[in-house]
């Protein structure tokens, strides 16, 4: 039965998800799921987590089903009972997902739902459950054979430009004339994937500069007066700007697809085109290099590099001349360090922005000093940029590398700024 208000309690709506799980019409279906819907947007946010629980504490698999299924391909192990043991080791709740999703506008309101599991989750660690249904459900639903590419330019709908400018991650868009530099002249492009269950809602976006060489910093990039160059003369396209839209999508990914179909879009339409590159930021080096400073095993640091680095502790150190050049030296070394040779516990770079790019099958081409002076980028890598370099004829087999063995694959400049007299840990060159 639909209830009928905006009232009720997060019992009540898990009944309600009960009835839609029990429900047979298609019609009766879409309509008892967008009540459900609706019901849980008009919750307080307790009240959400408490729902939210509900549904890992009452749609699980069932028991006896469960059970039944596990005894009988334990007697008689084949692809029948294969197949019986997965139906029945299925969460409900994967079902009543699915069958919410049949609401006009579903798909992104469980985006949403998602979002708000992320909210509760360090509070309430048995949503663990929960998620792993939602990843395991968008992970589907959200392959790329789903994804539209669209170019995003001055024309497109100001409700979409709109969620451009909120939705940017990496370099602030301060305004609509921000917003114009960046999408209007004629040597710049912006694209990115949509779905289509949620046409108005950008999934992920890159922004491209078409420049006449590989950028080391980001400021002459987004200046207001630079001088615009006719994209036929470009040699090099630079992907400064990659940015998530939906935090309930995270852990779906789809912004590998996205660079290699625009590197492909790009080549196709700018023939000139050679350099397919990022200018991208540093986001966690400024926090493992405190960590080093006040590691007295480092390996990476030594004493004298420590004092060095105490300059950074200064309010406007960039501009010290006379410590600037010794703190450029032990920072770039450090940096070096950082991307070779700092591994996560499972033998990953730490970097996020490098494991991806590294994973896409990108190479790190050149590390840039002081490349974003803004106080976001001081404060999260000292200013420190990269440049990951994406070579078409070696894109696949930097991925195998570096998925099957770790390898990093670096350009030459990164890894002779790499010190020799540190200890020794292993280094895999560029094959």
């Amino acid at each position: 039965m639909i209830m009928s208000g905006r009232g009720g309690t997060a019992k009540d709506l898990a009944g309600l998800c009960g009835d839609l799980l029990s429900s047979r019409g298609e019609a009766s279906g879409v309509a008892l799921a967008r009540e459900i819907l609706d019901r849980y947007d008009a919750l307080e946010d307790a009240a959400k987590a408490a729902f939210l629980r509900e549904l890992v504490q009452r749609f699980g698999a069932e028991p006896a089903a469960l059970e039944k299924a596990i005894a009988a391909y334990r007697e008689k192990p084949d692809h029948r009972t294969l197949l019986d043991l997965h139906k029945a080791a299925e969460p409900r709740r994967q079902e009543l997902i699915r069958r919410l999703n049949l609401s006009p506008g579903g798909t992104l309101r469980l985006v949403r739902m998602r979002e708000e599991l992320f909210r509760h989750q360090a509070d309430l660690p048995e949503l663990e459950a929960l998620d792993a249904d939602f990843q395991h459900l968008f992970s589907s639903w959200f392959n790329r054979g789903f994804l539209v590419l669209r170019p995003i330019d001055w024309s497109t709908p100001a409700n979409i430009l709109e969620k451009i400018i909120r939705y940017e991650a990496v370099h602030a868009i301060e305004s609509w004339d921000d917003l114009r530099r960046r999408l209007q002249p004629a040597d710049r492009r912006c694209f990115a994937f949509f779905h289509p269950q949620i046409v108005d809602e950008p999934l992920i976006f890159v922004e491209v500069a078409l420049t006449a060489e590989i950028p080391a910093g980001i400021g002459p990039l987004l200046a207001e007066d630079r001088s615009v160059i006719d994209p036929r003369q470009a040699t090099t396209a630079v992907f400064y700007s990659i940015s998530n839209c939906q935090e309930g999508l995270r852990g779906i990914s789809f912004g590998n697809f996205l660079i290699k179909q625009v590197v492909e879009e790009l080549a196709r339409q700018l023939p000139a085109l050679k350099n397919f590159v990022t200018l991208s930021p540093a986001p966690t080096f400024a926090s493992w290099l405190a960590r080093e400073r006040r590691n007295e095993a480092s390996q990476a640091l030594t004493d004298e590099d420590k004092g060095v680095l105490d300059a950074l502790d200064a309010q406007g150190w960039t501009q010290d001349a006379v410590r600037l050049p010794a703190v450029r030296r032990v920072l770039m070394e450090a940096a070096a360090y950082y991307y070779l040779r700092a591994k996560t516990p499972g033998g990953r770079p730490v970097d996020p922005v490098a494991r991806f790019h590294l994973g896409n099958g990108a190479r790190l081409e050149r590390l840039n000093w002081l490349g974003d002076v803004s106080p976001k980028g001081l404060k999260q890598a000292h200013g420190l940029m990269v440049n990951y370099l994406y070579d078409l004829d070696d894109i696949e087999k930097n991925h195998e590398a570096f998925v099957n063995k770790g390898r990093v694959a670096a350009a030459s400049g990164v890894r002779n700024a790499l010190r020799s007299d540190l200890p020794s840990r292993e280094v895999v060159p560029l094959q």
